[in-house]
């Protein structure tokens, strides 16, 4: 039996609401739908299914949220990478426009349903910035706004003089502001998640790790270190942690960190001097930072990090320094926590869906937008396991393809996090 690994020591980990009961499944089960993975997506998914009377099992090899699910930026952001235009180019009018008005759509749910299931994690709808410090991301951003305007989104296009009343900062020339955007506490969001999937009838079993996956008859076993689950239908919602349950799937996706400093609680008049409307904000570049002032006056800072688990803010020092570079007034303030996590990155930047199989689902790569994309996602799954091929979705289902020379995945991050900084640098 694999250790149980402790959480991330993140900001979220010491501030957390505390847990629901999910123990270790000790007694072999027969299901209709078993979703493998305790994050966003699939215990939005068991929520939805559960509330249509489904009966769902989620394996969770940790805890819930002990993934990126807990230990992200904590931004609910509108939207997928690719511009709406660019959308429809790739998928067709009918579902480009679906996918467009789904992923912008994505923020209004997860906050509505957080305010349906009275989820307590912080939440707030305050807006996301995307910002630009030259003028050649000016620039795209400028069109992303107008393209997302002329599909009548709550979307503005600022100018230096706004961003900086909105930031504290004169960095920024150029920022898209959509209205639709917020915040949240990662890891109480996702252990409210959890609560309200058992609420309405899932099983979550923590400290579950599935072991192997292979058709058995007419259902699908799913071995475990304590017992074995039956299935009818399965969901592969491992993203950043995916392995090799699946033949092909883990070099679908790089697994890369994304890293976060936190600062003590500042004071009320610092506090009110960094993004006093308290929208989150991050950066269009070749390397995105990103940050917000949560609900406690602590600044967290997020970006690239190393390719590896860290333990100190001391290990990001580089997002300290900008932090100090943006807002001078910071200089000599503590900065307590500093943590990171796994997220998925697909090589067309697109999140994955595949049918690889009869009773086979898979859901993956949320490249940096999950907390919003992977709830919403939970119930476009839903309604897939419970419709089948029948029941359309409003994202592409394709086939598994592995990214070319996936071996060398971590060379190649690296590789592309010191040319994108020194590129930002150069404003090309």
């Amino acid at each position: 039996m694999p250790a149980r690994l402790p959480l991330p020591p993140s900001l979220y980990a010491d501030t957390a609401v505390a847990p629901v009961a999910t123990p270790p499944l000790d007694t072999d089960k027969n299901v209709s739908v078993a979703i493998i993975g305790g994050g966003y997506t699939g215990l939005s998914t068991a929520l939805h299914l559960a509330e249509q009377g489904v009966e769902a099992l989620v394996l969770e090899a940790q805890e819930p949220g002990w993934g990126a699910s807990g230990n992200n930026g904590g931004h609910t952001n509108p939207g997928l990478k690719h511009d709406p235009d660019q959308i429809e180019a790739d998928f067709g009018a009918d579902l480009g426009r679906r996918m467009i008005a789904f992923s912008y759509g994505t923020t209004n749910f997860t906050h509505d349903l957080i305010r349906r299931y009275q989820i307590p994690c912080e939440a707030r709808q305050n807006g996301t910035l995307r910002a630009a410090y030259n003028a050649t991301s000016a620039a795209a951003i400028e069109t992303t706004a107008q393209q997302c305007i002329r599909r009548g989104m709550p979307v503005t296009y600022l100018n230096r003089e706004q961003l900086r009343e909105m930031t504290g900062t004169d960095r920024y020339i150029g920022a898209m502001l959509d209205a639709r955007g917020g915040d949240l506490h990662p890891l109480s969001y996702a252990r409210g998640l959890a609560r309200a999937a058992i609420s309405a009838g899932a099983k979550v079993h923590g400290e579950t790790p599935a072991l192997s996956l292979r058709r058995d008859g007419r259902s699908w076993r799913i071995e475990t270190p304590r017992a074995v689950v039956h299935a009818d239908k399965v969901l592969l919602a491992t993203n950043g942690f995916t392995g090799d349950l699946w033949p092909a799937l883990r070099r679908t996706i790089v697994p890369v960190f994304s890293s976060i400093a936190a600062t003590a609680p500042l004071s009320d008049a610092v506090a009110s001097s960094i993004m006093p409307t308290r929208s989150v904000l991050y950066e269009s570049g070749h390397i995105t930072v990103y940050y917000r002032i949560d609900q406690h006056n602590r600044l967290l800072m997020g970006g690239r990090g190393p390719m590896r688990w860290i333990k100190s803010p001391h290990d990001v020092a580089y997002l300290m320094r900008y932090a100090e570079r943006l807002w001078p007034q910071l200089k000599g303030v503590a900065w307590t926590h500093g943590w990171n996590s796994r997220l998925a990155i697909t090589g067309d930047h697109y999140p994955h869906v595949h049918e690889p199989a009869e009773g086979i689902l898979i859901s993956l790569g949320c490249n940096g937008r999950g907390v919003a994309l992977a709830t919403a996602m939970g119930a476009q799954l839903a309604r897939r396991l419970i419709g089948g091929a029948k029941a359309e979705i409003d994202m592409p289902i394709t086939g598994i393809k592995p990214i070319p020379m996936h071996a060398f995945w971590p060379v190649g991050v690296t590789t592309a996090v010191i040319t994108g900084r020194i590129r930002d640098r150069l404003g090309m």
